[in-house]
């Protein structure tokens, strides 16, 4: 018979060996969590846990929730999650991260609402996923309730938090919002810094969003990353600011970014609109293996330039690599419209519709374009660009017919309705029908709908110079920049030039009156400005905030025969390059 205290010593022994055993069990299962990479190495693993009696283990079963979300096996995961007896917040927060990172932010709000009925408590890696899910839905509404949520849980200082919620805010196009919590924040990193850079860049204030860039880098708290540089590019672009944007490509190459796929698209496209498609060529060609996102820059920057030549070699080099194209690469080569669904799987939108609109106005099928976007269903604001298209191709080419009912569909769209009453007042005029052009600028006046000022802007050695339509009180080379203009008009009449005022409908004026007001056009004065500053043999480009009018397009043609030199006009529509008396638009735009 065995001795009381040998038996204890054995039993105590026993225990210490099996919790020796489950111990280095666990710690070999967890090390093996790391290093898989496919579901057949994962599978043992996971039979290995249940027969060592650690599934309910809770550190060990989330462990292996996150192998399987990496492995992008959610539905394994998920079900692991649902034989939890008590799942914690890391296992919440773990499967919520999984189904925003799959593109299904939904169920990641889902699991939210059903983890609140629990008394699991959030913590900040729970609601910075949350607010990304709210970010990539642009759920407004959603993003506030978790917003006081953070605050009502104590984590309204929190770095990742914060920056999170400034994406969020900038995705819903709340800029005051997400500047407010960037203003609160006592510490920021590159991350935040990015947000609020990027948050400006998305919503149209990249002044704002280089202002910021420029902050950054002279606090000189970090260096940019990727991604800040991508947002600092593309306000560059939105700005058409050249200088800015090689400025910036000196710190990408500095920085060793001119290799990533985001950044080099981001240079493609933002070259491409400031009017510099040999540069955006030159960026594409450096890069060693492009994907889809920078060829669709190059093709479509090539495109919206005139280069159709080039945007169609690009996308069979493309296709020719086996690079899948998206919806927005067709957008450039809508010569392969009826190829998008059935050969790539892309179901055409309402962008491809109002190309194929545009390009059958430019040959004059107006009736073809007029039964294709009758055809459409789309919603108000796409309705608006489509018939919009229409209007102005109808206005190209007489069709008054036409030209009232587009005008008509844009205004109910209650989109561009301004303009929308401008080209069919111009339609009525080019067609001698002066009474109705009369009476159309009567009811925009009569129904309070103004025409947005016209504006042109140049950039000469890093600085910005705006000129608005008929004002030159605070240019100081007034006198000079006038006196050139009169030189250039009166050599165009030499060569025969008449001013297409027609077009712009001057009721009841002189003809040296439309004459005067028509070279004072924003453009023009923008020209004048950049001959006078500028040495030759450099290209002027310039920044139009409307559509570029006839009588200044046709100026700006003959112009630059004259003077032996090349302009670049981005109006709201399109690129126009003048050079030895003809534009790459082919008089169409």
């Amino acid at each position: 018979m065995m001795k009381p205290n040998l038996v204890k010593s054995l039993s105590r022994h026993h225990k210490l060996t099996l919790f020796s055993f489950h111990t280095n069990t666990n710690a070999h299962n967890i090390g093996k969590f790391h290093t898989f990479n496919h579901l057949p190495s994962a599978t043992p693993t996971h039979a290995n846990v249940v027969k060592s009696g650690l599934s309910n283990d809770t550190f060990t079963t989330n462990n292996l929730i996150n192998s399987y979300l990496k492995l992008l096996k959610i539905d394994h995961a998920h079900k692991l999650f649902d034989e939890m007896s008590h799942p914690n917040v890391v296992s919440w927060s773990l499967l919520m991260a999984g189904y925003v990172r799959q593109g299904q932010p939904n169920i990641a709000l889902c699991l939210f609402h059903q983890m609140q009925g629990t008394l699991v408590m959030p913590n900040e890696f729970t609601f910075s996923t949350l607010i990304n899910a709210c970010s990539i839905l642009a759920n407004l509404e959603t993003g506030r309730r978790i917003h006081a949520l953070v605050e009502v849980f104590g984590y309204r200082s929190d770095l990742v938090v914060c920056s999170s919620l400034i994406d969020m805010y900038g995705k819903c196009n709340r800029v005051d919002e997400a500047q407010m919590i960037f203003d609160f924040m006592w510490v920021r990193n590159v991350v935040s810094w990015t947000s609020m850079i990027t948050t400006y860049s998305q919503n149209g204030q990249g002044h704002l969003a280089l202002q910021l860039f420029r902050e950054f880098n002279h606090i000189r708290m970090n260096k940019p990353n990727h991604f800040m540089l991508c947002s600092a590019v593309t306000a560059c672009a939105s700005l058409g600011r050249l200088g800015s944007g090689k400025i910036t490509h000196g710190v990408v190459i500095r920085l060793g970014h001119d290799a990533s796929d985001v950044v080099a698209s981001a240079l493609v496209d933002m070259y491409a609109k400031c009017g510099c498609v040999t540069y955006s060529d030159k960026v594409f060609r450096r890069i060693v293996n492009p994907s889809v996102v920078p060829y669709t820059s190059m093709i479509v920057g090539a495109a919206k330039y005139g280069l159709g030549t080039l945007s169609l070699r690009l996308f069979q080099e493309m296709v020719d690599r086996r690079i899948k194209p998206n919806s927005i690469t067709f957008v450039g080569v809508l010569h392969l419209f009826n190829s998008m669904n059935e050969k790539y799987g892309v179901m055409p939108d309402a962008r491809h519709y109002t190309c194929i609109v545009d390009m059958l106005g430019r040959v004059g099928r107006i009736d073809e374009a007029y039964q294709l976007a009758q055809s459409v269903q789309v919603g108000s604001e796409d309705d608006a660009l489509l018939w919009g298209t229409l209007l102005s191709a109808s206005r190209l080419h007489g069709r008054v017919d036409i030209a009232i009912e587009a005008s008509n569909r844009v205004i109910e769209s209650n989109q561009q309705v301004a303009a929308a009453y401008v080209t069919l007042s111009n339609t009525y005029a080019l067609a001698g029908d002066w009474e109705n052009a009369h009476n159309l600028r009567s009811e925009m006046k009569r129904t309070g709908v103004y025409k947005e000022p016209g504006s042109s802007w140049i950039e000469i050695k890093d600085s910005t110079y705006l000129f608005h339509a008929g004002d030159l009180s605070k240019c100081s080379q007034k006198r000079e920049l006038l006196s050139l203009l009169r030189e250039l008009e009166g050599r165009m009449k030499e060569r025969g030039h008449v001013g297409v005022t027609t077009g712009l409908v001057f009721v009841d004026v002189e003809e040296e009156a439309k004459e005067e007001i028509v070279s004072l056009h924003s453009e023009k004065l923008a020209l004048a400005f950049g001959l006078l500053n500028t040495p030759k043999g450099i290209t002027i480009i310039i920044m139009k905030n409307l559509r570029m009018c006839r009588d200044c397009h046709e100026a700006f043609k003959l112009i630059s025969d004259i003077v032996e030199r090349e302009f670049v006009v981005r109006d709201v529509n399109r690129f126009h390059h003048f050079k030895n008396g003809s534009c790459t638009c082919g008089d169409f735009w």
